[in-house]
């Protein structure tokens, strides 16, 4: 079989299947990448391990992190737990939640809202207020979930530093 052929049916099986996990399966989320295929996953009981990624997966479909992914356990593993038998897409999370198999620990994670839910009336609101506003708001920017957040922020005294470094700088020129 072809690498290309064999990609396809990959893809196929992992977005077409819907998969409810067995007694010894378990649904986990990726929290990060450990290099050489490997991945640290929490539960929903809050255990972290590391699960490797089956070579069907390597190059053909990638993880992130906040995935969920359906683990087969691996008894012999001391470090590597677990690893990955099927990844989780929206598609798959919802069919699970319906059918009442999705884990209580992940039900919050979720389940929050999203942006395209705001009640009605917070449009025309939008609008009132001009397009000024809209260029200042950085909610609908594309956020990478492979980065963790910093904020950050400037304090006001480095402001008048450099307001005062000016000034001094423009009176030694006259």
């Amino acid at each position: 079989m072809s690498q290309a052929t064999k990609r396809k049916h990959v893809v196929k099986e992992a977005l077409g299947d819907f998969v409810t996990p067995t007694e010894n399966q378990q649904i986990v989320k990726v929290t990060g990448s450990r290099g050489n295929n490997l991945h640290e996953t929490v539960t929903a009981l809050g255990e972290t391990f590391l699960v490797s990624m089956p070579t069907k997966f390597r190059k053909n479909l990638w993880i992130k992190r906040g995935d969920y992914v359906i683990v087969d356990p691996i008894e012999e593993g001391e470090k590597v737990k677990a690893e990955i038998s099927f990844i989780l897409y929206k598609d798959h999370i919802q069919y699970l939640q319906k059918q009442q198999l999705w884990p209580e620990g992940f039900m919050v994670e979720v389940s929050a809202p999203d942006k395209t839910s705001e009640p009605q009336g917070t449009e025309e609101k939008d609008e009132e207020e001009g397009a000024s506003d809209s260029e200042d708001d950085e909610s609908d920017l594309f956020v990478n979930t492979n980065r963790c957040n910093y904020q950050y922020s400037e304090s006001e005294e480095e402001d008048d530093d450099d307001d005062d470094d000016k000034s001094e700088e423009d009176n030694k020129d006259k």
